[in-house]
């Protein structure tokens, strides 16, 4: 097995109605501007419009022959409810009227999240791929890369393109290699995605 290169981001900025704004455009073409070095072999996005037009102007700036294609796994959802016991109060609200068939549908969809991707690759030679995607998968990700509880994806945010990168090597645990970084983006297009507050 060789190793399996993960490069996680967020969508780009959208508006009310999950559409790019010109903002989220151009954040896109920045991250693909940014991976343009990289071999990457394919990019993978989540059925939603804001990810696949993310995707589509990533690839753009990608090498020719990079496959660009819809994984369902990393679909906008909650991975994973916390018993009661386990849940930050200030989460609660977030969580009320969850019902079970909810809670379960979400869990398969992030076993299924990380059994595709939270692997190294069969090939012979090391796989570099992007996933876009959303917020809550991309914690997941996280959650799982350091053995963390389930309940820990709680709290890990992601702005609109910020690259996160996962290694996975074969017989050593995942590497979280970075997160969230936005060092591609100028600072009027950095933190997007998230609540206005002073930022570094």
């Amino acid at each position: 097995m060789a190793t399996r290169f993960l490069y996680l981001a967020r969508h780009g900025h959208a508006d009310p109605f999950g559409e790019l704004t010109d903002v989220g455009r151009e954040q896109a073409r920045l991250l693909g501007s940014r991976l343009a070095h990289l071999p990457v072999d394919a990019v993978w996005h989540s059925p939603l419009p804001r990810a696949a037009t993310s995707a589509q102007e990533i690839a753009a700036r990608l090498g020719p022959g990079v496959e660009v294609a819809e994984a369902p796994e990393l679909v906008d959802h909650v991975p994973d409810v916390p018993a009661d016991d386990e849940m930050p109060p200030a989460w609660r609200p977030f969580f009320d009227g969850f019902d079970a068939a909810e809670a379960a549908a979400g869990r398969q969809v992030s076993r299924s999240l990380t059994r595709r991707f939270a692997v190294g690759t069969a090939g012979p030679g090391d796989a570099h791929e992007v996933l876009v995607t959303h917020a809550y998968p991309i914690a997941w990700l996280v959650r799982d890369a350091l053995g963390s509880p389930t309940q820990r994806w709680l709290g890990l945010e992601s702005a609109n393109t910020a690259l996160t990168v996962i290694e996975h090597r074969p017989g050593q645990p995942a590497g979280l290699v970075m997160f969230n970084d936005q060092s591609h983006l100028p600072a009027a297009l950095r933190w997007t995605g998230f609540p206005r507050a002073p930022r570094p």
